[in-house]
């Protein structure tokens, strides 16, 4: 099947995006129909429970190894959790695997820290602000960029609020402050493979390295899949996702999808409509689509406020005690989701930045 990039949803997931967009918190608590696999009663009918792709003892060594030697994060700085429940593929959907709480307290922070105070601060890594505003990174104290390390005068985080983000074109656009930029301006960034949004391909050249470390645990946990690419989303209560397909990759390899913050609510479904899911994800829930659901439509319509945990609510000034304090309650209303994919069966050498 060749697949258009530009091609126009179903009616029904269109109507069913409209739905799930004006529900209210209560009546998505209530209706059974939003597969919810941390609600007792939750639809079971629309579940099938597979094998899961680890036993616990596993994600525990993963989380080892990663969350404090390899992504540098202080295990003892996060709430420890019960064991991941299972994972479970959707009847509707052959190929649509959820995997709810797939990544600890632990693992989360130790992402956010690597994806928010480093990548984020990459030139290479181009966000939905470079096509109208000139960006300068933030430089550490003596003077030098550094994308290899996590630092607070080296983050955008650490930077002072009310500087500004000059615009390409004053004439159409203002300036803006870091504190606009990183509270609602700030909308995605891509790692690895720098997506055309207008073309809806990837370029040609050889694209920026992915990030090796988040590349290593993503193959650890998902071996199918090599990390080539992936887009960082930040979205507040009152933003979305439209009905679409990636299909721009010229390989059918899993999809991935990794929840961080506050809940959604996520809506696939077949190629004509007549099959869809609704799915509430958490924050450490993932989704893979794979097999018939690889190229599925899929949306988010809505951000469920209030509903980020506790204990990364306050994130970026947790473990960094006062370092981030102006931005304590930063997470309170944000959910930071990294999609992940691999272009290409045979990959370029990537360039390093």
């Amino acid at each position: 099947m060749v697949h258009d990039a530009h091609a126009r949803p179903p009616d029904a997931l269109r109507e069913l995006f409209k739905q799930r967009r004006k529900q209210c918190l209560a009546s998505i608590d209530a209706e059974h129909g939003i597969i919810d696999p941390q609600r007792p009663g939750a639809d079971s009918t629309s579940l099938l429970s597979p094998p899961t792709q680890f036993q616990h003892g596993e994600i525990k060594c993963l989380e080892r190894i990663y969350a404090n030697d390899v992504l540098g994060y202080d295990l003892s700085l996060a709430p420890v959790v019960e064991a991941p429940n299972d994972g479970f593929e959707v009847n509707a959907l052959p190929g649509l695997y959820v995997l709810p709480s797939l990544l600890s307290p632990r693992m989360q922070i130790a992402l956010l820290e690597k994806l928010l105070h480093r990548d984020l601060n990459n030139p290479a890594h181009k966000t939905n602000l470079h096509l109208h505003y000139d960006i300068s990174y933030p430089v550490s104290q003596d003077g030098r960029e550094k994308h290899e390390e996590v630092a607070a005068d080296c983050s955008f985080f650490g930077v002072d609020t009310t500087s500004l983000l000059t615009p390409k074109d004053p004439a159409i656009h203002k300036p803006i402050t870091i504190a606009q930029m990183l509270e609602s301006k700030l909308r995605w960034t891509t790692l690895g493979g720098q997506y055309d949004w207008t073309n809806k391909v990837y370029p040609d050249e050889v694209p920026p390295a992915f990030p090796p470390d988040i590349a290593a645990l993503l193959k650890d946990l998902f071996p199918k899949v090599d990390a080539q690419a992936a887009i960082l989303n930040f979205y507040s209560p009152g933003d979305t996702l439209s009905v679409h397909k990636d299909v721009s990759e010229e390989c059918q390899r899993d999809l991935i999808s990794i929840s961080i913050g506050c809940d959604a609510v996520f809506i696939v479904g077949n190629e004509d409509g007549s099959e869809t899911a609704t799915v509430r994800l958490r924050s450490g829930d993932a989704v893979v689509m794979s097999g018939e659901s690889r190229f599925a439509w899929h949306a988010v319509p809505k951000i469920l406020s209030d509903t980020c945990p506790v204990w990364l609510q306050d994130w970026p000034n947790i473990p960094h005690g006062s370092k981030y304090q102006v931005w304590q309650g930063w997470m309170r209303n944000k959910r930071i989701n990294l999609n992940v994919r691999q272009m290409q069966e045979s990959y370029p050498s990537a360039r390093n930045p």
